[in-house]
């Protein structure tokens, strides 16, 4: 199989496909790769790492794009690349097509396999290559978060950790899965109050135990949201539906009742996002203030750590990867019902219930297009 790799283009993205050493696992095992000049320079890896671990070289993303028989990216495409994408080409990236009707409707009129990262599950249900930019986003959003409450930016001119003498800041986390998990521990470590809220129990109670009188676990009802929001310096929105809109659980009237100068990091903005004032922003332009709230909504907040970023994301990827290229996405997907199960878009279908739904378009189980 010939595999390609083009440079990102989403502002900012910094991350890249596949490293070096990928290259020569695809190249040991008799396939070909090629790279766009400069793809990697972002997370350092040079044009010459790549030729060395047996990569090809080309000048352009629409080259790759011509070439290979499966794309391998870290976003969605930008819309100056839907014309590049081709019928029965496999596309094996980041998509988060719930909010993103254009490109689901590309990939479908087009013909492309196209294969979702982030609905991807292992044997136990998780999700296998969402999991580690989950828990650099969740890093991520206490540290910018702590940036904008800075009276500069905008926000309320607190210190997260305090001093002696003087109120910490109160973090609000609402979903505590890996993202809200790891948000919570950077956190806990800047010694800030934090109040975690999630609708599962069992959850809960793991958290509970984890960082024991560290944290106050909340279950998430309206009540406790709109108590927290109003007490919170800082709010991180972590909530997460497999491949389906964020539901908005921060609506626009809660703003009226928080801090003025508090600030949102909503890292479900590939979802859609779960406040309703929510818009995708850039690492260019990261914040809006809107009800004098600041919004930090950056739709790739891994991508400014893109070594990191790249590496901990290949890590999961290769597996499927190396998978799909050797046995071919049909038979892969038959060996495998997780891989099956980041299958969003098939032969013009759509193959993910939750995509579906939030688009309302035809449901087709991958099973009957496959």
């Amino acid at each position: 199989m010939i595999i390609g790799t083009p440079k990102e283009l989403k502002n900012n993205e910094f991350r890249v496909g596949l490293t070096p050493d990928n290259v020569a696992v695809f190249v040991s095992k008799g396939h070909s790769v090629l790279i766009e000049k400069g793809a990697g320079e972002g997370a350092a890896f040079t044009d010459e790492e790549y030729r060395n671990a047996g990569a090809e070289i080309v000048d352009s993303g629409a080259e790759v794009y011509a070439k290979a028989d499966m794309i391998i990216k870290v976003k969605e495409p930008e819309e100056c690349e839907y014309e590049l994408l081709r019928e029965g080409q496999i596309l094996y990236t980041y998509l988060h097509l719930a909010p993103n009707r254009p490109l689901t409707e590309t990939l479908m009129s087009k013909k492309v396999k196209a294969v979702a990262y982030e609905t991807i599950t292992d044997a136990d249900g998780n999700l296998p290559c969402l999991r580690p930019m989950s828990q650099i986003a969740g890093r991520l959003s206490i540290q910018e978060g702590a940036k904008y409450l800075e009276r500069c930016f905008g926000g309320r001119g607190l210190l997260l950790g305090g001093v002696p003498g003087v109120e910490r800041g109160n973090v609000v986390i609402i979903g505590g899965g890996i993202a809200g998990t790891f948000a919570a521990k950077v956190a806990v470590g800047m010694d800030a109050q934090v109040t975690l809220l999630d609708v599962n129990h069992n959850r809960l109670a793991y958290l509970d135990d984890v960082f024991g009188s560290s944290i106050t676990t909340l279950y998430s009802t309206e009540a406790n949201i709109r108590k927290s929001l109003a007490e919170a310096d800082l709010v991180i929105g972590s909530v997460l539906i497999p491949g389906g809109s964020t539901p908005k659980l921060v609506r626009r009237e809660h703003l009226k009742i928080m801090k003025p100068g508090a600030v949102i990091v909503d890292i479900a903005i590939d979802q859609g996002g779960c406040c309703e004032s929510s818009h995708v922003t850039t690492h260019a332009d990261p914040v809006f203030i809107e009800e004098g709230i600041v919004h930090y909504c950056v739709g790739n907040m891994p991508g400014a750590v893109p070594r990191t970023s790249t590496i901990a994301l290949t890590n999961t990827t290769m597996k499927y990867a190396v998978m799909i290229a050797d046995k071919g996405l049909e038979r892969a997907c038959a060996r495998d019902a997780g891989l099956a199960n980041g299958l969003n878009i098939y032969g013009g279908k759509c193959t993910n219930e939750n995509v579906a739904r939030s688009l309302d378009l035809e449901y087709v189980p991958a099973a009957k297009v496959i």
